[in-house]
């Protein structure tokens, strides 16, 4: 099994030496594993690159293999096996955490390796296929790495207590040794030849809770020094033997395809080998990425947009108002609703509209791809493995077992390296098999080309309304949605039920509050940009709405936020919990800091639950300043509290980004906030200070990733209606803001 690169084959650039030989010398150090009860063989050692040459040989390190997600080496290494994706969320901090812990290692011998693309070992075991997303890393993990980690603890005493001639109920383990009470004890690397004879056993005996030692507690992040010296590995990075550089032009409309083009000038440019052209467009295949960027602005391309999507983003927002006068699918159906709103005393009646988003990660979409007579050959940053396999399997038309992906660290991601049709892998794959020369190719995408050819947020468009009776209780609640379904013509599309994706209405069809009717419904139309899965996805949207909603009613009602909150959450404990904790954080029940207003917000998404307190300014010329966010998040056990405080302080950014700046805007099908001058970020002078509580619940760990997204803009709004009065129900924030 290879630790991300094969060395033999593959090298950094020369700017990169010592991250070249820190991957030589990890490669070296791979140890022994422990998964699925197949032995697996020591790989040979690895090549060194010349210019390495003069370094210290590495000692050569031994294997053994007991099954699929842990490996111990000579050197008392233990290599936790990761099989998802790390895109900065901290995976590969919190898996091999899982690991130390049920085999009593040691956290300073704790390393990591990516899994190789293989579905019956490394299957995400909530979505049957190999894959990270849905914030679902730790909670399909948490079980399945303990008992890994139990099983080859289990079989290290079994080895010792062998070797030494006594009972291995006698035998304790601590910080990676093995002890008898006799005075006997060896290192893990010591046994771990012998360990590899012994059977697992068939339900090794976890930890309880309280006998954890490193779980819950602050654990120096693995990949932290990594991330930080440059000798991380990321799909940038990967250099092969006489690689290329592809840069591929595509059309500027969604659907518009290459009627003819001239590559005369393209050719002419240094450094240029070839002009192809791909089902995606025409690609330019070069030494350099500079060459290959020159060569793609030389190029005449005649586009066909007979199939495009020409509409601009006020004429698809027109079509969604049409659309929304009439009743969707229903996802929640609560009776009369319109009845009881008609004899409820107070109606509050909103529209609200959010628009496209991108992504927008740090590293832009990027793949390495070499086909020759073994197979296919990926290198990136792949978050859904199986699905990358089989695309470019038959992309390139090899068998489905020839086809191997290595995953990279990869820069950022949100959703959109989890694509269905595998965009940028398909199009490396094609532009490798279209090329002649039969080199590996490295596709790079640029920032504008993510921008204007990849995958958006849906724009969607709620139409809200809801009464309360003579005490302030509601009585019905209607909430109509219209944006683009996300699962329609995917492989997931069977999820799709009486014609609602789900992900178009979580957070509003299950919505927590005791409200007497519920009536949700959805129109999902089809239109020619492509979407995607967003951080938090329809939480993101929802999660909106719906908080600002119910705090309208509470404005209505003349209650307290949060009060009124807590009254409706009577048989949600969980949601209360959050509430509450964020409450107190606040000191929400004494008056704001002078100048000073807050709002709040709850909700759970991927079974996590979180809550928000934002404290603002408005200044006397409508500049909005967040100062504060009090967060409180119940994910379950928290296995990691820094990897956790780090998610929520990450999704209260991204999602206050959204709020405030953020928004793809389209004419005529062309997307015109091609870059971050035009699609602005959070900056950080605008981040506020963000204090995270985590509220243990006692269950089992949930995700982080998305959930501290979803109450930011809502507690913000909310906040910002305090202030001023002004109700904000269209994103981004913009200049719309003035004095109160």
């Amino acid at each position: 099994m290879k630790r991300y690169i094969d060395a033999a084959a593959v090298t950094a650039s020369p700017a990169l030496s010592r991250r070249r030989f820190l991957t030589v010398t990890t490669l070296g150090g791979a140890g022994f594993v422990v998964g699925c009860g197949q032995r697996e063989q020591a790989p040979a050692a690895a090549a060194v690159p010349a210019s390495a040459a003069a370094e210290p040989a590495p000692q050569p390190i031994s294997l053994e293999t007991l099954n699929a997600f842990v490996r111990i080496g000579s050197d008392d290494t233990v290599t936790a096996v990761v099989k998802h994706l790390d895109k900065g969320q901290g995976v590969t901090t919190g898996l091999p955490s899982i690991v130390a812990e049920e085999m009593d290692a040691d956290w300073s011998q704790m390393r990591f390796e990516f899994a190789p693309a293989d579905a019956q070992k490394y299957a995400n075991l909530f979505f049957g296929v190999q894959g990270t997303g849905g914030s679902t890393a730790i909670a399909n993990s948490w079980m399945q790495y303990r008992t890994a980690a139990a099983g080859a603890r289990a079989m290290l005493v079994d080895a010792a207590a062998k070797r030494w001639s006594v009972p291995a109920a006698e035998i304790t383990v601590a910080a990676g040794v093995v002890s008898h009470p006799s005075g006997q004890s060896a290192r893990f690397g010591e046994l771990a030849a012998d360990a590899a004879g012994e059977s697992p056993p068939d339900a090794p005996t976890l930890k309880a809770p309280e006998d954890f030692k490193l779980l819950g507690t602050h654990l120096r992040r693995i990949d932290s020094v990594a991330k930080t010296d440059g000798s991380a590995q990321y799909t940038i990075d990967t250099d092969l033997p006489d690689m290329k550089v592809a840069l591929v032009a595509h059309s500027p409309r969604f659907g518009g395809r290459v009627g003819a083009f001239d590559a005369t000038a393209a050719q002419a440019v240094e450094g240029v080998s070839e002009v192809v052209e791909v089902p995606t467009g025409v690609a330019v295949i070069a030494d350099s990425f500079w060459s290959a960027r020159k060569g793609r602005d030389a190029l005449k391309i005649e586009w066909d947009d007979s199939d495009a999507e020409l509409r601009g983003t006020e004429e698809i927002l027109a079509d969604f108002r049409d659309l929304a006068t009439t009743p969707g699918a229903t996802a929640s159906d609560g009776g009369d609703v319109d009845a009881t709103l008609a004899d409820a005393s107070q109606v509050v009646e909103l529209t609200f509209e959010a628009p496209f988003l991108a992504h927008a990660t740090m590293e832009p979409m990027d793949c390495v791809v070499r086909l020759d007579e073994s197979g296919c050959d990926i290198w990136t940053g792949s978050q859904l493995q199986t699905v990358d396999q089989q695309v470019a399997s038959a992309v390139a038309g090899v068998p489905l077992g020839n086809v191997r992906v290595n995953t990279l660290f990869a820069g950022g991601s949100f959703g959109r390296r989890a694509v269905a049709n595998s965009d940028y892998i398909a199009e490396a794959v094609a532009v490798a098999r279209a090329s002649r020369s039969g080199a590996p190719v490295k596709l790079i995408w640029t920032r504008e080309d993510d921008f204007t050819s990849g995958h958006f947020r849906p724009m969607s468009l709620h139409v809200m309304r809801a009464g309360i009776d003579a005490i302030g209780q509601p009585v019905g609640w209607s909430h109509r949605i219209v944006t683009q379904s996300i699962l329609s013509g995917t492989p997931f599309e069977g999820l799709i039920s009486n014609g609602v994706d789900p992900s178009t209405v979580e957070g509003a069809a299950n919505l927590p509050y005791a409200v007497k009717q519920l009536q949700v419904d959805v129109h999902t139309p089809r239109i020619g940009v492509p979407v995607l899965w967003w951080r938090s996805v329809g939480h993101t949207q929802n999660g909106w709405v719906t908080e600002v909603m119910i705090d309208q009613l509470a404005h209505a009602a003349k209650a307290d936020p949060v009060d009124y909150r807590l009254g409706l959450l009577e048989t949600h404990p969980r949601h209360r919990a959050v509430l509450q904790r964020a409450a107190a954080a606040a000191n929400w029940s004494a008056p704001a800091p002078e100048g000073r207003f807050r709002g709040v917000a709850v909700h759970e998404s991927f079974s996590s639950f979180v809550a928000q307190v934002a404290e603002i300014s408005v200044d006397s010329v409508g500049r909005l300043k967040v100062h504060r966010v009090f967060c409180a998040v119940d994910c379950g056990f928290a296995i990691n509290p820094d990897v956790v405080r780090a998610q929520m302080e990450g999704g209260i950014g991204m999602g206050l980004g959204a709020f405030l700046r953020e928004g793809v805007t389209f004419s005529e099908g062309q997307v015109l906030s091609n870059n971050y001058h035009l699609y602005r970020p959070l900056r950080i002078n605008e981040m506020p200070e963000v204090e995270v509580y985590i509220v243990n619940s006692g269950e089992a760990p949930t995700g982080v990733g998305e959930p501290g997204l979803p109450p930011i803009a809502p507690a913000v709004t909310n906040a910002i209606f305090a202030a001023t009065g002004q109700l904000i129900t269209t994103l981004p924030l913009g200049d719309q803001l003035s004095a109160g």
